[in-house]
């Protein structure tokens, strides 16, 4: 399952920059792929938060905007939205001790323990996930 960070979706949706075109390239082809694509509902928070802040006018769109993409991504048959299952407790604990995470770091473990806990790569371009032991990532911009 590749499991996408919420970095990639707002590089894909953000105004135009030399990540942009790559970011959206590669979220467009690997959704229309048809691999297994996950998305936790952390990211997808994320993204509707930071896409539509009034702080950031260089990525700012509508709140309908917005959740019309979610929509799209959401209705492709090979979508799923990624929820804790009864051994996250356990693997998220882990990878906030071992990872010492606190503060901001506390949401990227908890991604990184859904990534683990359904068998996932996790897609990003956040350097902070190699300090989770046992996280599969990899950068699709680099």
């Amino acid at each position: 399952m590749i499991v996408i960070d919420a970095n990639l979706l707002l590089y894909a949706y953000s105004a135009p920059s030399p990540k942009q075109k790559k970011a959206l390239t590669w979220l467009e082809t690997t959704i229309s792929r048809g691999d297994l694509v996950g998305l936790p509902w952390q990211v997808i928070s994320a993204f509707l938060r930071i896409a539509s802040s009034p702080r950031l006018p260089q990525l700012r769109r509508s709140v309908e905007e917005v959740a019309r993409v979610v929509d799209v991504w959401l209705q492709q048959p090979n979508v799923r939205v990624l929820v804790p299952g009864d051994n996250h407790w356990s693997i998220f604990r882990q990878l906030i001790v071992e990872g010492q995470a606190s503060g901001d770091l506390v949401s990227d473990a908890q991604v990184a323990a859904l990534t683990i806990e359904h068998g996932g790569v996790l897609y990003t371009t956040d350097r902070d996930f190699t300090r989770f032991p046992g996280l599969r990532w990899a950068n699709p911009l680099a």
